[in-house]
């Protein structure tokens, strides 16, 4: 595991020097602040004419539904460059002959996109935390919908991971990454057709779907689940297109 960490502390070190993280933070914050500020006073508009809607509703749980949209275009940006830059310049052979396995690279790549996505969820958990001498926040849906905000951008990082192992041009991998998240994501809109056949399992195939059971406040293990089984599938996909590539 140390090789895991160590591939991880360089990774997280490389994403927090390159100029683009500390732009998207940024972007990522003001946007969210603003259209948290927007809710605020929505709120306060809905309560003023009687309405029984919790902040944690209208605040919390649209931040967090409004925050998919927004992680969806930026998760593909900051997992471009995890092997398809190393593949451009060559880098990657030196990392094919290093002593470490295959899985302890692609683990100790994840990780490193891992910690920015920490970095991330502090930031958007600190809105609702602003919140808290002033109101009665129903801290277990904010904790939920916190969750499946983590559990869904780690899925976004393993499909990120996987696309960026299959090209070499960082731009090609954005794309990529942001197309295949966007075909997985609408297939709820064929698990509303009962035309399709089977299409209770484009339901279960839904990024989105196991999201919005989290932001309602409703914990399932099967939600959990199928995250970390997504996560895991191209994760070891990833390991698999470098296994093809090294021999």
């Amino acid at each position: 595991m140390s090789n895991v960490f160590n591939i991880a502390r360089v990774e997280w070190r490389r994403i927090f020097l390159s100029p683009l993280a500390w732009a998207v933070l940024a972007i990522v914050q003001f946007i969210v602040g603003f259209v948290f500020i927007n809710l605020l006073l929505q709120y306060a508009n809905d309560a003023a004419q009687g309405s029984d809607l919790g902040v944690s509703d209208v605040v919390a749980g649209s931040l967090y539904g409004f925050s998919t949209i927004l992680l969806l275009l930026i998760m593909p940006l900051m997992t471009m460059r995890l092997f398809a830059e190393e593949r451009k310049t060559g880098a990657i052979t030196l990392l094919f002959s290093a002593p470490v396995s295959l899985t302890e690279i692609v683990l100790g790549k994840f990780l490193g996109v891992l910690g920015f996505i920490v970095v991330v969820m502090v930031l958007m958990a600190l809105m609702p935390l602003s919140l808290a001498w002033s109101t009665n926040m129903d801290w277990g849906r904010v904790a939920a919908g916190l969750l499946g905000l983590f559990l869904l951008m780690t899925s976004f990082g393993a499909v990120g991971l996987f696309v960026s192992s299959c090209t070499r041009e960082p731009t090609i991998a954005a794309v990529g990454s942001f197309g295949l998240l966007l075909v997985i994501w609408l297939a709820n809109i064929l698990a509303y057709n009962d035309s399709v056949p089977f299409h209770q399992v484009f339901s279960y195939l839904s990024l989105i779907d196991h999201f919005e059971s989290l932001r309602r406040g409703v914990f399932a293990t099967a939600d959990v689940a199928y995250y970390l089984l997504f996560s895991a599938l191209f994760l070891w996909l990833t390991v698999l297109r470098l296994d093809v590539e090294r021999n």
